[in-house]
């Protein structure tokens, strides 16, 4: 059985000791398509060679940065073929801006598991903390595994984020590039949904994707220049479902709409009629 919630839920997954550099940081904001602005010094304080600003979502990938082989949906109670495997959806809560360099630990618990019919959905709860004591961020993600449910479950919440009933109040075009998944991957996602043509059309694909959390960098990059001046300190929490794909090459629309410290957001495919990427997209910034 590729689910036994008797064990899943709540188990305790391995910590992971991990450290960063300004250098991981540069990488991971060049994977962004920052830099595109190459004369703007708001653009570059992503990329400054001692003290880099950090976009929150890099605590998505830091402490799995240097990674090199595929992940494993494997843990208590759970061994699921990652090719049924998306992302589903993604929250992160920073109680201090994100150092340029550090070492923490990070902890993570399976949370919740819901039982859609035709798929499961496995939440995580992380923790990271750094080595002097300081709880640097907390997380929740969801996994979503095609052909996994029907053992019985609770179907869970559905919860949907409600826009103003108005033009938005920002609206950013994203370029992204054909190689923008193969330049992700280098921040430890090695996942062959996002680079390798027969894998992805076995997942169901054309061609491979971009990785979720990519998109969800990319969109969170967007809004902080867009609205906050590009700093990306005033960040304090970011969360959104994945309602659809972008494949590497297409243009993002992110639409903002400002509702008090809130940044109210969609994220869709210009080339493809404007089909959803990031749906329920809430920045908080102070």
């Amino acid at each position: 059985m590729p689910i036994d919630p008797n064990i899943a839920l709540g188990a305790v997954l391995p910590s992971v000791d991990f450290s960063w550099t300004p250098n991981d940081v540069q990488i991971y904001h060049l994977a962004l398509g920052a830099g595109a602005r190459w004369t703007d010094p708001a653009e570059l304080r992503y990329l400054d060679d001692r003290a880099p600003q950090v976009l929150p979502t890099f605590a998505t990938v830091a402490p799995f940065f240097h990674e090199t082989e595929p992940p494993k949906v494997q843990f208590p109670g759970i061994d699921i073929d990652l090719a049924k495997v998306v992302h589903g959806s993604q929250e992160i809560v920073v109680h201090n801006p994100i150092p340029a360099s550090g070492k923490a630990v990070f902890e993570r618990r399976i949370s919740e598991i819901f039982d859609k019919g035709s798929a499961a959905v496995i939440w995580q709860e992380h923790t990271a903390t750094s080595s002097d004591g300081e709880l640097l961020w907390t997380a929740r993600s969801s996994i979503f595994a095609k052909g996994e449910g029907g053992f019985g479950g609770d179907r869970g919440p559905s919860a949907k984020t409600e826009l103003p009933d108005r033009a938005p109040d920002f609206e950013v075009l994203t370029p992204t590039l054909p190689q923008q998944a193969l330049l992700y991957r280098m921040c430890g996602d090695r996942n062959p949904l996002h680079s390798d043509p027969e894998f992805a059309r076995n997942a169901g694909f054309p061609n491979p994707i971009m990785h979720g959390l990519g998109t969800y960098g990319i969109v969170c990059k967007a809004a902080t220049d867009a609205v906050l001046a590009s700093d990306a300190t005033r960040v304090r929490a970011f969360r959104t479902r994945f309602a659809g794909v972008l494949y590497p090459g297409e243009t993002l629309r992110t639409r903002i709409w400002q509702q008090g410290n809130e940044l109210l957001i969609t994220a869709t495919v210009v080339e493809r009629d404007d089909a959803p990427v990031l749906a329920d997209v809430v920045l908080t910034y102070a």
